[in-house]
């Protein structure tokens, strides 16, 4: 069986720490869509490393790490992730292998991501300009390069194909290339020789292979499920499918293989970029809240917006993904509250009470209803088990899994790998 570990918010809900606690019970790791804008932190031995492309595995010897079909892969910022992984003495070309069929961001899908953002104006989504949404466009489209394409002897033609397409589009925004390009072409062409040392490959037949010989896998996805390009709130959303089902497309495996799914979420809520964020704090507690939290983005360094935790939209995302068991995070951020709040339901301009998200939830004008639980206040370092916790802690996770009819398997009580508290035996 294949596991899945995904955000059930809208992303930055701390992925790549729990990627690497559960790495040693797997023996494949592999991401099944989003790009560079992903931004998984991991802290170990006095260590913080960010990840962006390469799954979250990689710093265990004995897991075969793959960047699947779903990926769209910068070249450039691959081969900087390698690069900064040169320290720590890891085997790269050993064990991370990438998907042929997976697209390739060149240096005009940037350009393209920053002319529609800067056409937009207020409207913008908020995209992180990593070329990420042309990307996909460009896939959907039929014309985008893939992985494999750098072994082609004529991948240069089709580069300059795409490149003039994009030409065309950049000169209707006026949007001025021509004193970047170059530069930019330069590295990108350097990163595709540095690419091609890799092992590329028809990933799908790896995954599929290491499962009919019993092996584990854990499907590693990007952003949150809230972002999803189908059920988030459209259209502040990524170009991906976040939820499980991402995984199958993403990865190449039939939906019967997906065993458990682990799903991730803070113990209240944040967002980078725009769109509509019910229980979000935009005074003193917001900011303390983000303080604390050292809520700014892994891979761009923006302040996300803060807020209490949302239940109707976590419950949404529960439901889509079935997910099986519970990952919460950073519930340490909530040790300075003298009052903890969490968002029940949803009250919709009529007056009438909901539990679920609205359609138009971007249109919608939604009055959070709260209910209101007292804050343990005092540090969570040491704590390794769920009797050792602070009563009115233990009462927050109880009552979550009551309303969300789930078990919280992990509870994480600090960025390191070591502050978890593990709460029964996972189903892997």
């Amino acid at each position: 069986m294949i596991d899945v570990l995904l955000g059930l918010q809208w992303g930055d809900e701390g992925k790549g720490k729990i990627v690497d606690v559960l790495a040693p019970q797997y023996q494949v790791v592999a991401r099944f869509q989003g790009g560079p804008n992903a931004g998984h932190t991991l802290e170990f031995d006095g260590i913080k490393h960010v990840l962006h492309q390469i799954p979250s595995g990689i710093f265990r010897a004995e897991a075969l790490n793959i960047i699947g079909n779903g990926v769209v892969l910068d070249p450039i910022v691959f081969r900087k992730e390698i690069d900064g992984l040169a320290k720590f003495n890891l085997a790269l070309t050993q064990n991370l292998i990438i998907s042929k069929k997976a697209s390739i961001i060149i240096p005009t899908h940037r350009l393209l991501d920053a002319a529609y953002e800067q056409a937009k104006g207020a409207a913008k989504i908020g995209s992180t300009l990593r070329g990420i949404g042309p990307t996909y466009q460009d896939k959907v489209a039929r014309q985008g390069l893939r992985v494999g394409d750098v072994l082609s002897p004529n991948f240069r033609t089709k580069y300059d194909t795409l490149v003039a397409a994009h030409k065309t589009i950049l000169d209707w925004h006026n949007f001025d290339y021509a004193s970047v390009l170059p530069a930019a072409e330069d590295d990108f062409f350097s990163a595709v020789e540095f690419l091609k040392t890799f092992t590329l490959t028809d990933s799908e037949y790896e995954v599929n292979q290491a499962l009919q010989n019993g092996q584990k896998v854990l499907a590693e996805g990007a952003q949150g499920s809230l972002l999803d390009i189908d059920f988030g709130s459209y259209p502040f959303v990524t170009s991906s499918n976040t939820m499980t089902a991402g995984a199958c497309t993403g990865l190449g495996v039939a939906p019967r293989q997906i065993g458990e799914v682990f799903g991730i979420f803070k113990a209240y809520c944040t967002r980078v970029g725009s769109g509509p964020f019910p229980t979000e704090l935009h005074e003193e507690i917001g900011e303390r809240m983000r303080q604390e939290g050292r809520e700014f983005g892994a891979t761009t360094g923006r302040p996300r917006r803060c807020g209490w935790l949302d239940l109707p939209a976590l419950k949404y995302a529960i439901m889509l993904n079935g997910v099986t068991q519970l990952v919460m995070m950073k519930v340490d951020v909530l040790n300075i509250f003298d009052t903890i709040r969490v968002c029940t339901h949803y009250q919709l301009p009529d007056g009438t009470l909901t539990e679920k998200l609205p359609y138009d939830l971007c249109d919608t004008e939604v009055t959070p209803i709260y209910k209101d639980f007292p804050g343990w206040q005092t540090s969570l370092d040491g704590i390794h088990t769920f009797d050792a916790m602070p009563a009115e802690l233990a009462n927050y996770v109880s009552y979550l899994e009551n309303e969300l009819n789930l078990p919280i398997t992990f509870v994480s009580t600090g960025p390191d790998r070591e502050a978890l508290v593990h709460r029964e035996a996972v189903g892997v």
